[in-house]
């Protein structure tokens, strides 16, 4: 009793206790988790105008989207998915922001529109029935996955009604007033001839210009909207391919020699070869002319005497041993029709119900009618036969090689003569043959083979392991380049790779090794050791770019062009000359050049190409009145404006007025989204999880 009374005394004292030793458990939790902060943050693969997308949520719709694709580059479903989610996130904003709501009957005509064609949902008018589709949906609810896609079928289509609806709403403010029609059509249809004189910038060599690098950053730094760079790395790697040695084809190759007696005395070549000696490539029993053997063995392998063997031989990637079999005489180019005549329960047999046994008799019938009269066959085929891709044509098959048809059609053909016709069975029913031509008669041959594949051993395999490891240590301490010259080694740079890059230039897809790139760790000089299709690739990370303006020799092979046209442009000015055309011409040994017909719309010259700044300075001037030297996209030109011809109007614009409003409606989806998207404060994490 003592000891009770005793803690009822001390009890707010030991639930102090208490509580501070549960919050210092769960901070202690907190701390070495990083915190509920971080660990909600490492879940999040993005952060689009303040809105989290959850990495389990994303990682399911990418699983699913692959499924619909069939599978491919998992980054370019990521990348699909991504813009999903960026499409859907900044115009769910704008539809709260505007109050823009889908109704249900509105989903339910766009579900009608969109089944409209199912047969699923069709009565038997051939009509969307909604009774159809309300017994649809009952019988997939007890199917969860079934549900969850018909449910996700309706959403998406509430979606496409909000967005449609969005962008209906801009168009309505967008389009172009009879002015903007008129100006339209004189655009098209005003007109001015001109003689002009150009001075080319081909006329002066670029060694001739200088541009400095000062001058190019001043470019950029007046330009930043046009150069900015997205985060980039620098590598290089060695490749050190797993593949066999000199001495491990020589020892496949002796291995391959044992079975040249055994290969010769074989009598079921087929068991033997697929069987018993379970080679990597199956016996192929069918005659093959010179062409379709080895290239590197065809002569002496198609005149190998029957029953001989030949080999061992490379080809490719096998080392082979070859056993002629037998040779005859084949025409090499078969030619025939036929009139297919299925039954019931075959995959050619479409809606047919008759029974092998009348479809035998109606083939039997067929032949005896064609075998009277043969140019019956053509209207027969396209009446009886169930070869849609060539009943239209007669039954006509064109030329074919042998062995191309199955079996049984195939020997008709090759033991028959021109002009036999008969009845042969295959899987896809009976075929009533007419054997049209037969060309290129040749010997022929047929070969088994015992092939075996080019592997490397165990040892192959370590021997590399070890190599590349060597190199691996070698490169610590020592120059990446020098390391690799000395053992004659290929070192292979990759420059300026992106955070969402997937594939590297010789070794394909290898996103851990970006990942390995950008991550903060890593720095410039680090070398890694990778496992790739093949081999193993030491990499060096050789250099590293932050987000921003370009620096002057990345941006130089785009802004020293523009510079150059630039000086060019002025010193060209400086050469003119002169007040008349024929004077600055003469001046700089160019030649006067008329144009005729120029339109706003289409601003070419001929002998000059496209050049909407001359075009529109000579629209400025006035009949007899030469301009200033305009500068355009090939050169430097003085024009003299010979003829005006304005169009004659029109009573009405309206036409123009329509088209233009078309043509900018047709450009609002794409460039309403590039704007959201713009706008949108989005914080990009993939490159962490993919």
């Amino acid at each position: 009793m003592a000891v009770l009374n005793k803690i009822r005394q001390r009890s707010v004292f030991l639930i102090v206790i208490i509580a501070l030793a549960l919050f210092s458990f769960v901070l202690a939790d907190l701390i070495r988790n990083g915190g509920a902060i971080s660990q909600k943050a490492a879940n999040t693969i993005a952060t689009i105008n303040g809105k989290e997308i959850d990495r389990t949520d994303f990682a399911q719709k990418v699983e699913a989207a692959s499924r619909n694709f069939g599978g491919g580059s998992n980054l370019q479903t990521v990348n699909y998915v991504w813009n999903q989610e960026v499409r859907q996130i900044v115009f769910d904003g704008q539809f709260e922001e505007l109050g823009i709501r889908a109704g249900a009957d509105e989903v339910n005509q766009l579900l009608e529109e969109g089944l409209a064609n199912n047969p699923t949902f069709q009565n038997e008018a051939g009509v969307f029935d909604k009774a159809k589709m309300q017994e649809y949906v009952a019988s997939i609810k007890a199917n969860p996955v079934a549900y969850q896609q018909w449910i996700d079928y309706k959403r998406s289509l509430g979606k496409g009604a909000l967005e449609q609806t969005y962008l209906n709403m801009i168009k309505a403010g967008v389009g172009a007033t009879l002015k903007e029609g008129e100006l339209a059509y004189k655009m098209e249809n005003d007109v001015v001839d001109i003689k002009y004189v150009q001075l080319p910038f081909t006329s002066i060599p670029d060694t001739d210009v200088t541009v400095s690098d000062a001058e190019i950053q001043s470019y950029i730094d007046k330009h930043p909207d046009l150069y900015q760079a997205e985060a980039s790395r620098n590598m290089r790697y060695v490749f050190f391919k797993e593949e066999p040695s000199k001495e491990d084809e020589e020892r496949l190759t002796a291995e391959v020699a044992e079975q040249v007696e055994a290969l010769k005395k074989a009598e079921n070549i087929e068991e033997f070869i697929n069987v018993d000696q379970s080679s990597a490539l199956k016996y192929d029993d069918r005659f093959l002319f010179k062409k379709d053997l080895p290239t590197s063995v065809a002569d002496t392998l198609y005149n190998v005497p029957v029953g001989e063997v030949y080999g061992p031989y490379k080809d490719g990637k096998y080392i082979k041993i070859s056993k002629v079999i037998a040779n005859k005489q084949l025409h090499d180019s078969l030619k025939a029709s036929h009139i297919l005549v299925s039954w019931k329960g075959l995959g050619t047999a479409g809606d047919t119900e008759r029974t092998k046994e009348e479809a035998k008799t109606l083939a039997d019938s067929l032949l005896a009618v064609v075998k009277t009269d043969k140019a019956k066959f053509e209207t027969l085929a396209k009446d009886f036969s169930a070869d849609n891709s060539n009943k239209d044509k007669g039954g006509d098959l064109g030329y074919f090689a042998p062995g191309r048809m199955v079996p049984a059609f195939n020997d008709y053909i090759v033991d028959n003569n021109v002009g036999d016709m008969g009845v042969v069975e295959t899987q896809f029913g009976y075929h009533i043959i007419n054997i049209e031509d037969k060309k290129n008669e040749q010997k022929a041959v047929k070969v088994g083979t015992i092939a075996r594949e080019i592997e490397a051993s165990e040892k192959t395999i370590n021997d590399i392991f070890t190599e590349t490891t060597k190199f691996q240590i070698a490169t610590k301490d020592g120059d990446f380049a020098e390391k690799a010259k000395e053992s004659e080694y290929n070192v292979r740079p990759v420059n300026k790779i992106s955070e969402l890059a997937e594939n590297i230039a010789g070794l394909g897809a290898q996103r851990s090794i970006v990942q390995w790139a950008f991550n903060e760790e890593t720095k410039v000089g680090d070398v890694k050791r990778f496992d790739v299709t093949d081999g193993y690739a030491v990499v060096q990370l050789t250099g590293k770019a932050s987000k921003g303006l370009q620096k002057v020799e990345d941006a130089s092979a785009t802004v020293k062009p523009i510079l150059i046209k630039e000086k060019k442009a002025e010193m060209l000015k400086n050469k003119i000359s002169g007040t008349s055309l024929d004077e600055i011409a003469k001046s700089q040994s160019q030649v006067v050049k008329t144009a005729s017909a120029l339109n706003m719309k289409t601003p070419t010259i001929s002998g000059a190409g496209t050049e909407p700044k001359v075009v529109g300075a000579a629209f400025a001037l006035e009949s007899g009145q030469i301009s200033e030297p305009v500068v355009g996209n090939n050169g430097v030109y003085v024009v003299e404006v010979t003829k005006k011809t304005p169009a004659s109007g029109l009573d009405t614009y309206m036409s123009y007025a329509a088209q233009e409003s078309k043509t900018q409606a047709n450009a609002v989806n794409t460039r309403v989204f590039n704007a959201l998207k713009e706008a949108a404060d989005i914080e990009d994490k993939r490159a962490n999880f993919y």
